[in-house]
This record gives C-alpha cells, sequence and structure tokens, in this order.
C-alpha cells in the first residue's frame, strides 16, 4: 500500500514540474525549459535516481515560486514540499531504483 502511496506522489511532482516549470519559465529557458523538466518528470515517474531527479524538481519549483514573485503561493510551497518529501522518501519498490538497488529496510532495534 506504502509503495503505491509514493508511486502517485512521484507522478503528482512529475505533473506537477511538467504544467509548473516551464510555463512561468519560458523568457529565462525558452528551449531548455520543457525539455529538461519533461526529463525530469519521466525520470520520476520511472523512478530512476528518485533522490537526485527531486532535488531538481524542489530547485526548479522554488525558481518559479520566485521567479512569480508569490503568485499562487499555496501551490508553489506545495509542489516544493512533495517534491522534498520524494527526496526523502526514496522511489519506493515499483520503480527502477528499487529493481537496480534493492529494497532497503529499516529496522529500529529495541530498547533494553
Amino acid at each position: 500500500m506504502a509503495a503505491a502511496a509514493l508511486f502517485v506522489l512521484r507522478v503528482s511532482v512529475a505533473a506537477t514540474l511538467v504544467v509548473d516549470g516551464p510555463a512561468h519559465w519560458a523568457e529565462a529557458m525558452s528551449f531548455w525549459a520543457f525539455p529538461g523538466c519533461l526529463f525530469l518528470a519521466v525520470c520520476l515517474c520511472l523512478g530512476f535516481l528518485t533522490p537526485y531527479c527531486a532535488v531538481l524538481a524542489c530547485i526548479i519549483e522554488l525558481g518559479v515560486l520566485f521567479a512569480t514573485g508569490g503568485h499562487n503561493a499555496f501551490e508553489g510551497i506545495i509542489s516544493v514540499v512533495h517534491s522534498g518529501v520524494v527526496a526523502v522518501l526514496g522511489p519506493g519498490s515499483f520503480s527502477l531504483d528499487g529493481r537496480i538497488f534493492g529494497r532497503r529496510i529499516l529496522t529500529v532495534p529495541l530498547r533494553k
């Protein structure tokens, strides 16, 4: 169940990146904005190099937030938070990273 939630979160971050990223930066990065954001979105959807792509998505969304001067600040902050959460949580088991590097299970030792 948690792996499916991570997949949905990755896809929502990717969709936000494709929609918001190049839309507000058309003047600054006219040619490379959309292909770059699309590449990051595909990597996020597939779960390839997820922490790095999520950090880049977070930086892009922060740039969009500052470039727009706080227009739709709530949506911008939520997208930055979602990108940060994906960077911290990782890709999950439904991802290429999970296939390549294996699943990591965190075990917390009991107190004595």
